[in-house]
């Protein structure tokens, strides 16, 4: 007996996902594979696509093309953003403040010593 889905999961299918995001369908599928989108699967085995993956395609194809780096090394940065964003979002809520050389690197008024 065929099982079927009791109800649709909501979504984007593969299909509509490559229309709106300007990507080929393989393409997608790469994506998933490498982990960089994450859709769900239903019981017939069909991706569906919730909307924040739109934005997460558009970060994914912004980043490919600003820094020419391969999709698996893209993983990387992407985990590094998110990473960074939940540090500066724990600072804020927490009325903390970064220190003030943490991102400027070394001083510029230091001197080296011989």
């Amino acid at each position: 007996m065929a099982g079927y889905a009791l109800v649709r999961l909501s979504g984007l299918s593969l299909e509509e996902f490559a229309t709106r995001a300007g990507m080929h369908p393989d393409l997608v599928r790469r994506l998933v594979a490498l982990g960089l989108l994450e859709p769900v699967q239903d019981t017939s085995g069909q991706w569906w696509f919730a909307a924040p993956q739109l934005r997460a395609a558009a970060r994914i194809q912004r980043l490919r093309a600003g820094l020419s780096l391969n999709y698996a090394a893209l993983g990387l940065v992407i985990d590094l953003l998110d990473r960074i964003d939940a540090l500066e979002a724990t600072l804020r809520a927490t009325g903390a403040r970064p220190p003030r050389d943490a991102a400027r690197g070394p001083s510029a008024t230091a001197r080296c010593e011989d």
